[in-house]
Order: C-alpha cells, then structure tokens, then sequence
C-alpha cells in the first residue's frame, strides 16, 4: 500500500488568481519552495506532457534540482504533474537529503471555489516505490506536510501583495 499525502489549505483569493499563481512563472518566482531558498526556473513549459524544471539554493548555498513533468492542466480548477529530484539537464536523480526518498512523486492540485475564497487541495503519492522507498515517506509525513504548509502560507502573503 502506497502512503498518500493529502492536505487543504484555504487562500483568501479568487480561484483564477490561485490558478495563475501556480500557472505562471513570474508569479512561482515569488513564492514557490522552502523559506528563505533562492530560486531559479530552467524551463517551464505548462502543458500535459510539458516540463517545469528549477533550481533552490539554500542559504548555505546548496543547489537543489527538482523537474516537475504536466499530465494535466485544467484552467482554474486542476494541475496533475509528477516530481523528481533531478541534475541540471534534467535527468531524474536521487533525493540530496535521503537515498531512499522516492523517485518519483504523482502529485493532484484542486482549485476550488468558496465564494471569495479559493480552497486547494493536494493529493500526492510516490509513483511505483520501492519497500524501503513506501516506509521513509511513510516516516516523512511530519515533514512533507510542514514543508508544503510553509510554502502554501508563503503563497498566501504573496497573494495578499498582487
């Protein structure tokens, strides 16, 4: 049994606004990623089958690849991509922080309407893991869940500003 992670979060903003926040790269540039991490876009290609590939850098300076690949894009309400770590040309890497994180992580964002509000969930799972690969996201709940609450708030203020 695959672990899923699954989360809401409600943003005090229109749905189509969310939407573009995750949609377009000048607004991901100000609010996507771990708190206080530089970031850099590579490519982002929004459509099924398109790439979004980037670099965060840590205070430290620790560089961080991450590719998402589209499988579906549905304006306001739905995105579905799969992640991954990866190097700098794109290819599929392993977790920095954890060999056995899994490789790959199928994640569904829904966009929906609450009045002047838009509520978002997140569904995510690893694709095809591994045993060892199913029990250290299973260990990782705790974590995967602060760091998409810290980016989600993040994204909440940058709202707040446009």
């Amino acid at each position: 049994m695959t672990t899923k992670i699954k989360m809401t979060h409600t943003f005090n903003a229109p749905r189509d606004l969310v939407f573009k926040a995750f949609t377009e790269s000048e607004h991901l540039l100000n609010w996507w990623g771990p708190k206080g991490w530089a970031f850099d876009i590579k490519k982002f290609d929004l459509r099924p089958g398109g790439l979004f590939h980037y670099k965060q850098t840590a205070p430290d300076g620790t560089e961080m690849w991450v590719k998402f690949i589209y499988h579906e894009v549905n304006s306001p309400e739905k995105i579905v991509y799969t992640n991954s770590f990866s190097d700098e040309k794109g290819n599929t890497v392993r977790a920095p922080f954890d060999a056995n994180w899994p490789l790959e992580f199928s994640v569904t964002f829904i966009f929906s309407e609450d009045g002047d509000k838009t509520i978002l969930t997140m569904e995510g799972a690893a694709v095809s893991p591994t045993e060892e690969e199913a029990k250290t996201l299973e260990a990782s709940q705790d974590m995967v869940h602060e760091g998409y609450k810290v980016t989600f708030n993040q994204l909440a203020d940058y709202l707040l500003m446009v």
